[in-house]
């Protein structure tokens, strides 16, 4: 049977029920290769297929799943939803919506057709371990592997909704420990791309070497007040520990600091912020969220203006605007908001501009999640990077906490780049910020 008769069961049984729902459905296939002392130490294949429900009867929303598509397992996946929302307490904001869509993704952009082999693959993994190994000081490759994988959503609805996307990616990654003496250091990295060929084994390989021989002799600098630049994989990461500012799901929940100040400037006049998930160039491409609302272009600041919260059709419902098409939900899971890729516009400042003086560059933080508060913007993470003058590193640095306050530090910009650059999983777009006056403890 094929994904659309097996929700047309489902969705009629609940039509029947006196219910409306949607129903998602995940799909996929992927194969994941590690490799340990010149020998292949992990080939896993998996195939997987997910049902996952959601219905609403009398205002009172039921979620179920199930890995199985026999006529009786969706029979039964229906029964457990309805029975799940009879226990649940009435949310008269969430509904699923009249949309009856039929929308689908290009599969020659986001899904091309891969020449490369079962066997081209091994190869690649075999090697990024033998050759980043075979270099000198390194110790061993703990962690690395090639993947690559197929996946399918389809997202169904009472209401004649059939939104359907198929995408693949490819990736390598490894890390690399050093040691010299007593004096050791471990560096990773990697690369994703749509295709097998794109990837490129000896730039990955360079890379890690490079970055952990760079890191080596780091030491602590005195603590103090410094101007910071975080690296493009950093930058990302510690806007993402932060992103509940734009959710309109915590908004709703009380917890979002930035729920009264759509219209207000929260950062300096020269940060502006979009969701881009109409740039396939990213990873986190996406032509409808999970309740199959179309995904577009959102502004979220402009010229250091919050602009918008980002909403599904149930936050929207609760703040009386629309939804931004930003809905969030697996097969497992309930109804939430989520971004798709940051894009943030490049700034006025050139290299030389960006580089001139003492400052420093971060190039890994540590403690991220437990280390911060997206409540208040409080932060303290571990720190290791380098301390540069006019574009030149003077010294690796190691042992450091950085802390300070993330919504201060937005107010707080020395100065914006004027180059975009993706981080290695291509799930966001920006330039360079140098951060002025961060608390330094070394």
């Amino acid at each position: 049977m094929t994904v659309e008769s097996h929700a047309e069961q489902v969705l009629s049984l609940v039509t029947k029920a006196g219910a409306k729902g949607d129903l998602i459905v995940d799909q996929g296939n992927a194969i994941s290769l590690k490799a340990r002392d010149g020998e292949l130490e992990e080939h896993k294949v998996t195939s997987s297929r997910i049902f996952g429900l959601r219905v609403i009867k009398d205002d009172k929303v039921g979620t179920a799943y199930s890995e199985a598509a026999d006529a009786d397992s969706l029979s039964s996946l229906v029964e457990q939803a309805l029975t799940n929302a009879g226990y649940a307490a009435p949310e008269v904001h969430e509904k699923i919506l009249a949309n009856d869509a039929q929308l689908s993704t290009d599969d020659s952009i986001l899904c091309p057709e891969e020449p490369a082999t079962t066997e081209d693959r091994i190869q690649m993994a075999l090697a990024l371990e033998r050759e980043l190994a075979g270099k000198e000081r390194v110790k061993n490759v703990p962690y690395n592997g090639v993947q690559d994988g197929v996946g399918e959503r389809h997202v169904f609805s009472t209401a004649g909704l059939h939104a359907a996307t198929k995408s693949r990616s490819c990736s390598a990654f490894a890390y690399a420990l050093i040691e010299e003496g007593e004096k050791n250091a471990m560096e990773g990295s990697g690369q994703v791309a749509r295709l097998f060929s794109e990837l490129d084994r000896s730039s990955l390989i360079e890379k890690v070497y490079q970055d952990a021989i760079d890191i080596l002799d780091g030491e602590p600098v005195p603590s103090g007040h410094y101007d910071v630049i975080f690296d493009k994989e950093m930058q990302v990461s510690l806007f993402g520990v932060f992103n509940v500012m734009f959710s309109g799901k915590s908004a709703k929940d009380g917890i979002n600091p930035m729920r009264d100040k759509v219209g207000e400037t929260i950062a300096d006049a020269r940060l502006s912020i979009m969701d881009r998930p109409d740039n396939t160039n990213g990873f986190g491409y996406s032509l409808f969220d999970d309740e199959g609302t179309p995904a577009a272009a959102t502004e979220l600041v402009k010229e250091g203006k919050l602009t918008t919260l980002i909403h599904n059709s149930m936050t929207a419902s609760h703040f009386d605007t629309q939804s931004t098409g930003h809905a969030t939900r697996g097969p497992r899971s309930t109804l939430g908001v989520g971004l798709h890729q940051l894009e943030m516009a490049p700034g006025d400042a050139d290299d030389t501009q960006l580089h001139q003086g003492k400052y420093l560059t971060l190039t890994e933080l540590t403690g991220m999640h437990s280390g911060a508060n997206a409540i208040s913007g409080e932060f303290s993470f571990g720190a290791s990077g380098f301390l540069c003058e006019d574009g030149q590193r003077i010294q690796p640095v190691r042992n450091i906490t950085v802390a300070g306050n993330f919504y201060h530090m937005l107010k707080n910009i020395g100065l914006i780049g004027q180059t975009q650059h993706w981080n290695w999983q291509k799930s966001a777009l920006m330039p360079a910020i140098r951060f002025s006056d961060i608390a330094i403890s070394g």
